[in-house]
């Protein structure tokens, strides 16, 4: 892969110790570039700090909740004052909400959801595209989810927001196109998190099906989701925009 030498990349919800976050901070720094760091879990995030740091990489973190906009502000301007540019974001911090069907989901569920799933996404791109451009132009690349892609029953926020960064997605990747900032959302299938072992062990029979579904036969690792989002803003990708790329094990194809 190309080298990210002298690039800054920003990663949202890159605090939790199995997530898909600080994976992608991790190959970020492998590949060369600083790291700015940004979750509510302040432990957590200067954990993913320290695992940079300790590997030779030069990363900073912010506390920053996707929900709040001056948070999100903040986060930009810390990156920008810190290091004087941004390169490339990775806003993939998102909840799944509590498991219910359409009828039952509470309306508090249905805000908090779409507020840090789809609205904390639109406000990320809202400012970090300012501070892209600044820099000469970059990537960007949401997290979405294959319930992004097909109907999920008993997470009807969740599937709605998801959904909803698909198609955040390709309008902002259009828009920007010829100021040389493409942008890109993942789709992961069911990946070995946190969030995955909640939802599995509070729905048990949810874990064998999805697995039994899942043609590989697994569940994916986060590292899997980090290196393709890490290609996706690599020079490698550079014909690459307004897609939106299921790695789920076969899940999505049948």
């Amino acid at each position: 892969m190309s080298s990210m030498d002298n690039k800054v990349a920003l990663v949202t919800g890159a605090g939790n110790e199995k997530g898909i976050g600080r994976a992608t901070a991790l190959a970020f720094a492998d590949a060369g570039a600083t790291v700015v760091v940004a979750d509510i879990n302040d432990d957590g995030g200067r954990e993913t700090v320290g695992l940079i740091e300790a590997a030779g990489g030069t990363a900073l973190f912010v506390h920053a909740d996707m929900s709040i906009t001056s948070d999100i502000q903040d986060m930009i301007s810390a990156t920008v004052d810190t290091y004087g540019r941004l390169d490339y974001a990775h806003n993939n911090a998102g909840i799944e909400g509590a498991v219910s069907s359409t009828v039952d989901t509470t309306e508090e569920t249905w805000d908090q959801t779409i507020s840090v799933n789809l609205k904390g996404v639109w406000l990320c791109m809202k400012y970090e595209i300012p501070a892209i451009l600044a820099s000469g132009g970059g990537a960007i690349v949401n997290t979405s989810s294959i319930a992004g892609l097909i109907g999920t029953p008993g997470l009807p926020a969740y599937t709605a927001s998801k959904f909803g960064v698909v198609g955040l997605t390709k309008g902002a990747a259009v828009e920007y196109a010829q100021e040389n900032i493409r942008i890109n959302c993942v789709n992961p299938g069911v990946i070995n998190t946190l969030m995955i072992e909640r939802l599995f062990e509070e729905n048990p029979e949810m874990a064998a099906g999805v697995t039994a579904a899942t043609p590989l036969g697994r569940v994916g690792e986060p590292e899997e989701i980090a290196d393709a989002v890490v290609w996706l803003c690599s020079d490698r990708a550079s014909f690459v925009t307004g897609q939106a790329f299921p790695i789920d094990g076969g899940y999505t194809t049948q």
